[in-house]
């Protein structure tokens, strides 16, 4: 699916797509327990739709993303730890996929670097099946060789998305229903004060 007319995605066009990705989901399951890992703090409120649309038993782990520039060896990089909630220990937490059926959810999947580095991690532990569900996918922002294997929406890699748990550039907007372009009321409010010049 592409992008909203007028640059949004209403709640009843949002509605139906997760209710759609749920019946996908359940359906590829086929009654199994599902663990599904979300990634935080974007993916709230899509997760919690999610999860009620799939049928059958599911558990959920949160896990929380954190970048940090580290030095090594006199050289600066980025990189990315993960924690959750139930344990600091990540050998405990992914020891518990064994054998299990995995899905990770995230709201946005653009790059997918982080994405594909916590799928190595939970691979690594032998789950029966891992996939992944994302409400928005910018393929074109794509780094690595990375598909969901659900999706709500495909957008436009250079927009900014507000609502429906995601937030504007001031950290608002997260309550909002549908999905707004975040960068739309700013760019009407550069044109308002270049034409009162």
């Amino acid at each position: 699916m592409s992008r909203g007319k007028g640059g949004a995605y209403s709640a009843a066009r949002i509605a139906g797509r997760v209710k759609a990705m749920g019946r996908a989901i359940s359906q590829a399951n086929r009654g199994r327990r599902l663990d599904v890992v979300v990634m935080m703090d974007r993916s709230f409120v899509f997760a919690a739709d999610l999860v009620r649309a799939i049928e059958g038993d599911v558990a959920v782990h949160f896990v929380n993303e954190d970048v940090r520039d580290v030095e090594l060896g006199g050289h600066r990089r980025r990189e990315v730890f993960f924690a959750n909630r139930e344990t600091t220990s990540a050998g405990k937490e992914h020891a518990g996929f064994k054998g299990r059926d995995v899905l990770l959810v995230d709201a946005v999947l653009d790059s997918g670097v982080t994405q594909e580095f916590l799928l190595r991690r939970i691979g690594e532990s032998k789950p029966r099946s891992l996939r992944m569900a994302v409400l928005l996918d910018k393929e074109s922002q794509r780094r690595v060789n990375l598909e969901p294997d659900y999706f709500g929406f495909r957008t436009a890699s250079n927009l900014m998305w507000c609502g429906y748990g995601l937030a504007g550039p001031n950290g608002l907007g997260r309550n909002g229903r549908s999905l707004v372009n975040a960068e739309a009321p700013r760019k009407k409010a550069v044109k308002a004060n270049k034409r009162k010049r």
